[in-house]
Order: structure tokens, then C-alpha cells, then sequence
């Protein structure tokens, strides 16, 4: 488990070192220490909070033997840990054929990007594979360059992209762009992100904010006339999601002026939000789909781009040519994901489990002065913790004191913008063991004074 101090975490703060002083056996002090001494340090992943031994379910286990529900796994774990028809599928992969050089095609390759183009809608049926999700939207920006002539993106601040350089520069994260010395990818625009909740304009409802943050692409769309694309992800993971209409305004702004729209599904797809994708619920299609993450099915490295057929326009130089590009193993794994994801039916109980998660999380929320607001769709979905209600500040400190009575209750989540209890379980969760989990986080929330 790992949690970083940009995501309300203090590497001295006090609920860590009471988290450290209630857990003091020798095994999980020697690991963290080595960890320390080994690994390069850096935000996001240094220092780690405990240790993992196992993984099974929505479970993970520690090496003093506590058990923790991951409510975070880096949105990977759409089908828990160790599915046992995954594992049967990648140990049959590696006994019939490991590893496939490029310029050579195989059998699971194809099935997978097949598979693909048949659960992406309209006419997105052109696939590449790459080994990460930074690396599929820098794909996507290189295709959008190729297509258009042009080299300008729009992307929301805050937004995350991927670590790489392209992807960093069209992502909005402080922790990934102000370390780098110099110029980040020239053109790389940024507008203000989708928040009716801490938008300015928006005082009663999306409805009477005219969709600004919409308007706003329009906008600088209209004025740099030379924008590829739009990148952006359907749905905030923070989370957020967008208000209604906002995609199919944005939508008509790409086609008005010639821009593409590259949707980053990465963490929200694959069913997470209740729909194969997320920008099912907005009605709209985007020209380029990057999927990552849960596609590995929680055991390997994969990532995709989808986009239109006549979006493939880029045969006559490389824009994605990695050594495991049609790599038969993790193209076995992605493509009996998605078999597992179809035949449990996970998205449409990703679609129950969060509405009934919703409900629930909305209905403690009154009883507590610090909820400020409970959102999500699917089984992505966030509590914001604030001083109070009326001013709406961000509580740094007291999300992080609730975490950490969360985590020692056996839940592990992640907190996002410093303050949201972002809480994204296994669509194979049981309706029991998430209402425990919804539970655990009640009580912490209303231990605060």
C-alpha cells in the first residue's frame, strides 16, 4: 500500500507515526527500511505506508499478517486479485508461447485487439498495444499530430495523463510537472477542470453555470486555431463527474473547429463507472480511446489505444513500437479480462453496487459537518471531507486522521486533491463486504470531533 504526502499524506505527520507505533514487529520495519535504501525516492510512491505478502479477492495482506480490503489497487483490480481463471489462462499462455518478436503475429494478439474493436462503439475498431497507460496517450497524441497537421492540445488542470514527458505535459498534476527543468511539450493548453461543486458560476446547480468549463474549451479552441486534440478523462478519478451535457458541448466544439477528442479511460473504463466506458453515460464518442490499467486484469503490464479506422494514418513511421507490442502472454491476460468483466456481467453490478454504495454514503453524509460532498458513479466514488460545510476549506488533516482510522480498521483507499476518501473497490465485490467497508468509513467520519 502506498500513499503519498501531495494526497493529504505528511511524511512526519502524526496519524503516521501513531500508524507506525501501533505496528512495530520486525518484518515490516526491516522491508520498509530496505525499501527505503533501495528504491529511488519520489512522490506518489515513497515512502510506503506498510508491506504486501498477498493478494487474493478484494483482499491484501501484509507481512505481520494484517488483512486490509483495497478499496485503491491503483485501478487495476476491476476483477480482484488472482482471479483463478486469469492465472489458468496466462500459465497456459506461457507453456504454448511466450514472447513474439515484432514484425510477427500471434493468435491472442489479434483475438485482443478484435475484442476491442467489438466492445468500442461506432467505428473504433484500430488498435495498438503499449505496455502502460502514460505510453497510450502519447500513442494518441502522435496519431492526433499525424491526422491533423496540427500540434496544440487542450487538457485540464489537475488532470493526470501518464508520468511520461508528453503525457506529463498535457497532464496537470504539480507533482509530475515542476520538477522538470525547462520547457515541458511545446502546446500543451490547459483549461480549468469540471467541479460543480467548487465552481464559482455554479451556485444552484449545473444548470445555472451556462456550462462554462465547457464554454471554455469552445473558447480557446476558437483562438488557437491549430489545437490537435482534446485529451481529457470522461470522468475526474479524483472523482468527478462531469455535469450533464458538458460532453456533448465539448463534442460539438471538436468538430466545430477541427480538433479531436482523445477520451482517457485508463482508470474509468472497463466498467469501473457502471458502463463499459465512461463516456457511455454523456452520450457522446470520442475519436481516440486509450485503456489501461484493469485491462492486465491485476497481474501484467498492458495498455491500448482505440481509435477510428480512418485515424489510421501513421504506416509510414513508428508511433508505438515496443519490444512487447503483441506480446501473446499479456494480450492472453487483457483478453480473458475481458471475458471474466462480460461473462460475471461486472459492469452492470459495478452500476448496482455503486448506486446502493451512493445511497448509502449520502445518507451518513447529513450526520457529519465535515462531508462537504459525496460523488462518484459506479464503484468510483468520494467522500470530500472540509472544516465545515458552509465554508467549504479543504480538511487536509482530518481526511488524513480518518484514513488511517479507516486503514487500521482493515480498508485501504487513496486520498485524492489532498482531501476526498476515494474509495474504488473490485467490481466483484460482495454486496456484504462492501457495506462493511461503507460502514468502517461511517464510523471513522463520525469519531471527528
Amino acid at each position: 500500500m502506498k500513499i503519498s504526502h501531495t494526497e493529504g499524506e505528511s511524511n512526519q505527520s502524526a496519524a503516521r507515526r501513531a500508524w507506525a507505533a501501533r505496528h512495530p514487529d520486525a518484518v515490516t520495519r526491516d522491508l520498509l527500511a530496505r525499501d527505503g535504501d533501495a528504491f529511488m525516492h519520489q512522490s506518489l510512491s515513497s515512502p510506503c505506508v506498510s508491506t504486501i505478502a498477498r493478494a487474493d479477492g478484494i483482499w491484501i495482506e501484509d507481512t505481520a499478517g494484517r488483512r486490509f480490503m483495497d478499496f485503491h489497487g491503483n485501478s487495476v483490480h476491476h476483477i480482484g486479485y488472482g482471479h483463478p481463471r486469469l492465472i489458468a489462462a496466462i500459465k497456459d499462455q506461457l507453456d504454448t508461447l511466450s514472447f513474439a518478436p515484432r514484425r510477427f503475429t500471434n493468435e491472442p494478439a489479434v483475438q485482443l485487439a478484435e475484442k476491442l474493436g467489438q466492445i468500442a462503439p461506432a467505428d473504433l475498431s484500430k488498435v495498438l498495444f503499449t505496455t502502460g497507460g502514460s505510453d497510450a496517450n502519447e500513442v494518441a497524441l502522435k496519431i492526433a499530430r499525424a491526422a491533423t497537421g496540427r500540434f496544440k492540445t487542450i487538457s485540464f488542470w489537475d488532470a493526470f495523463h501518464g508520468a511520461g514527458f508528453g503525457a506529463a505535459s498535457v497532464g496537470g498534476e504539480a507533482t509530475f510537472r515542476s520538477h522538470i527543468a525547462g520547457p515541458l511539450l511545446p502546446g500543451a493548453e490547459h483549461v480549468a477542470p469540471f467541479n460543480c461543486y467548487r465552481c464559482p458560476y455554479n451556485h444552484a446547480g449545473p444548470d445555472t453555470c451556462g456550462l462554462a468549463c465547457a464554454g471554455m474549451i469552445d473558447f480557446v479552441l476558437g483562438r488557437e486555431t491549430d489545437v490537435a486534440a482534446v485529451i481529457a478523462e470522461p470522468m475526474r478519478a479524483v472523482p468527478v463527474v462531469p455535469p450533464p451535457g458538458f460532453w456533448k458541448q465539448v463534442r460539438a466544439a471538436c468538430d466545430r473547429h477541427g480538433a479531436l477528442l482523445i477520451m482517457d479511460e485508463i482508470p474509468t473504463g472497463l466498467g469501473k463507472t457502471g458502463r463499459m466506458f465512461a463516456f457511455d453515460h454523456d452520450e457522446v464518442i470520442p475519436d481516440i480511446v486509450t485503456l489501461g490499467k484493469a485491462l492486465g486484469g491485476g497481474v501484467l503490464p498492458i495498455a491500448a489505444v482505440i481509435a477510428r479506422k480512418d485515424l489510421d494514418v501513421c504506416g509510414d513511421f513508428a508511433i508505438g513500437h515496443y519490444t512487447h507490442e503483441k506480446n501473446p502472454v499479456t494480450a492472453r491476460a487483457a483478453l480473458t479480462t475481458l471475458q471474466i468483466i462480460e461473462d460475471e456481467g461486472l459492469v452492470e453490478r459495478s452500476a448496482t453496487l455503486g448506486a446502493h454504495a451512493l445511497h448509502r454514503l449520502q445518507a451518513f453524509a447529513s450526520r457529519s459537518p465535515y462531508v462537504g460532498d459525496v460523488r462518484g458513479r459506479g464503484l468510483m466514488f468520494g467522500v470530500e471531507i472540509v472544516e465545515d460545510r458552509a465554508s467549504r476549506v479543504e480538511a487536509r488533516d482530518r481526511a488524513e486522521r480518518i484514513y488511517y482510522r479507516c486503514l487500521e480498521a482493515g480498508l485501504s483507499f487513496k486520498i485524492s486533491a489532498g482531501c476526498v476518501l476515494t474509495l474504488s473497490p473490485p467490481l466483484t465485490i460482495a454486496l456484504e463486504e462492501l457495506d462493511h467497508a461503507i460502514s468502517i468509513v461511517e464510523t471513522a467520519i463520525l469519531a471527528e470531533p
